[in-house]
């Protein structure tokens, strides 16, 4: 069975292209553009990753973050937050929240898919 990718991003060119590469890779990639709904959606979906943008409507992804690690069922899933913000504030406050990995835009290819290998690993 392929695994189970929740991507929350907004950008539509930036989700494609993290589609592609990650539907390449084997894994069936869900995507939303609005934060609002993230959180309902991710625990129907009861994913193996989250890739989660910070930047968004409706919900900020720290506040996503946070609801997720709130919530028992999501408490150990692996979140890569993703963020075009790269100041070291941001990165505190995603560590302080429970982020599993933290990547600034623009990223490698081969530095998302093997972030991505690295927190699915088991």
């Amino acid at each position: 069975m392929s695994k189970h990718v929740v991507l929350v991003e907004d950008e539509l060119n930036i989700a494609e292209a993290i589609r592609f590469l990650l539907s390449n890779e084997g894994w069936r990639v869900e995507t939303i553009a609005n934060g609002a709904s993230a959180v309902e959606i991710i625990r129907k979906a009861s994913p193996d990753l989250v890739m989660l943008d910070v930047m968004l409507p409706g919900k900020s992804g720290f506040e996503i973050l946070h609801d997720l690690r709130e919530d028992p069922d999501c408490a150990a899933l692996p979140v890569l937050m993703l963020t075009a913000r790269g100041q070291s504030r941001d990165r505190e406050m995603a560590e302080k929240a429970g982020v599993s990995k933290f990547m600034t835009k623009p990223f490698s290819n081969t530095e998302m898919l093997e972030a991505v290998r690295e927190l699915t690993a088991s």
